[in-house]
């Protein structure tokens, strides 16, 4: 089980293939996606990487959040996450992950909080028919009927499908396609709609309904720091002034 990634919505666009085939997709911006602590099955009972993306203004942020983004040497994080992770696929903190963490063609499940529409009627909210238009009704063609029984059991149940708030709501979308990433802009172009409106926040996980495709990352695609890059430019240089004396005695012979 790999760890998932905390990107925002950017909005749904068009994308055409070789054939002009035209495939509708939703651009998913992933951005500062760092690993901010573990959770281990010692400590908490399960394994976990705790992520946070989204940059925060330091005086918004509590001061115990301070510190504990201060230990993983990261800056305050607007959204934070738990993914559950196998104990061979954890990440260390403060790495970042990035874009190509999911590559094309492979199968993810999205959670997010749908678009909020407010108080909504029984027709909009749950799809219900409505009275008839003539024949005696009147005034309430669009109301939902009956709600409950007389003397017994002289109640409405609870869950009943009534008028009331609609959207709002944690909202997962499974098996959707990854068409192609941008890991230079840091994004993930899914097939299809995503829950949530632009700019919200959604997590991105290896579908459970589906196999991994090859290619896929272990335990997940992590940007390199210029410290790691650093040995190998500095290796050139010293191989080059090795040479350059060999070079200069074979002349003065």
């Amino acid at each position: 089980m790999r760890s998932g990634l905390i990107a925002q919505k950017v909005g749904m666009t068009r994308i055409f293939t070789d054939a002009g085939e035209q495939i509708p997709v939703t651009v998913l911006k992933v951005d500062g996606c760092h690993v901010l602590a573990h959770l281990t099955n010692e400590k908490n009972g399960y394994t976990a990487l705790q992520l946070g993306a989204g940059l925060a203004r330091t005086k918004n942020t509590v001061r115990a959040m301070r510190g504990h983004f201060a230990v993983a040497k990261v800056e305050p994080r607007r959204k934070l996450a738990e993914f559950r992770v196998s104990p061979e696929n954890v990440i260390d903190v403060g790495s970042e992950l990035t874009a190509e963490h999911f590559v094309p063609g492979q199968r993810v499940d999205v959670v997010g909080t749908s678009v909020g529409k407010g108080f909504a009627g029984a027709m909009k909210r749950h799809n219900f028919g409505g009275m008839r238009a003539s024949h005696g009704v009147s005034i309430s063609h669009r109301a939902h009927g009956s709600t409950g029984n007389s003397q017994d059991p002289g109640k409405v149940f609870k869950g009943k499908k009534m008028a009331g708030h609609m959207g709002d709501v944690r909202v997962t979308t499974q098996n959707l396609e990854v068409v192609n990433t941008d890991v230079e802009r840091g994004l993930i172009m899914v097939r299809g709609a995503v829950p949530g409106a632009k700019g919200g926040w959604v997590l991105m996980r290896d579908a459970v309904k589906s196999k991994l495709p090859e290619g896929v990352p272990f335990p997940g695609a992590v940007r390199k720091s210029d410290a790691d890059q650093a040995p190998v430019a500095e290796a050139a240089p010293e191989a080059a002034g090795e040479v350059a004396p060999e070079a200069d005695s074979g002349a003065e012979a």
